[in-house]
């Protein structure tokens, strides 16, 4: 089962690399991971530090007790604030993709017909080729990469996952 991870952090140099190192002494799989700025009123702190969230994705490879031991082993790590499992939760997830592929004019109008059913965007135009850009769960983006094979795909990034709670409570 895919866990999603919330991780609140002080926004410090090594952070990600002691979190990460975490995951890989232990032989984790670490199947997405995103990281950036938050503000989190909740934790704010006078001295002005900044936070950070790390969104982690993991798998728990049929072992329910190895996700207790990653949030017991992620308290102990200094500079982190909040540990939350999302995957019970109902959250709003989202990952970003570009995707690059053969877009010679005749199937064009083909292309653009797919991106509006997808609510993707186009990206870039080239002589030969166009990219792709999508916002949406992770199952939305699989569907429309899948669907673009079609085309031809060239190139293919993704962002990691990000989630947010659904409602009032705090992720």
């Amino acid at each position: 089962m895919k866990h999603t991870i919330a991780t609140l952090v002080i926004n410090k140099p090594g952070v990600l690399a002691r979190v990460a190192g975490l995951f890989a002494r232990r032989g984790y799989n670490v199947q997405s991971l995103s990281v950036n700025i938050t503000r989190d009123a909740k934790f704010a702190d006078p001295s002005g530090e900044r936070f950070s969230r790390m969104t982690i994705v993991v798998d728990d490879e049929g072992n329910p007790r190895i996700m207790e031991q990653i949030e017991k082993q992620l308290y102990k790590l200094v500079d982190v604030v909040k540990v939350s499992d999302h995957t019970r939760t109902n959250i709003v997830p989202r990952e970003l993709a570009l995707v690059k592929v053969r877009a010679p004019a005749a199937k064009r109008a083909e292309l653009l017909s797919l991106c509006t059913i997808f609510r993707a965007d186009i990206a870039d135009v080239g002589e030969e080729t166009v990219i792709v850009q999508a916002v949406g769960t992770p199952d939305k983006l699989d569907a429309l990469v899948s669907l673009l094979e079609d085309y031809g795909v060239l190139e293919l990034v993704r962002t990691g996952r990000v989630v947010l709670v659904r409602g009032a409570e705090a992720t």
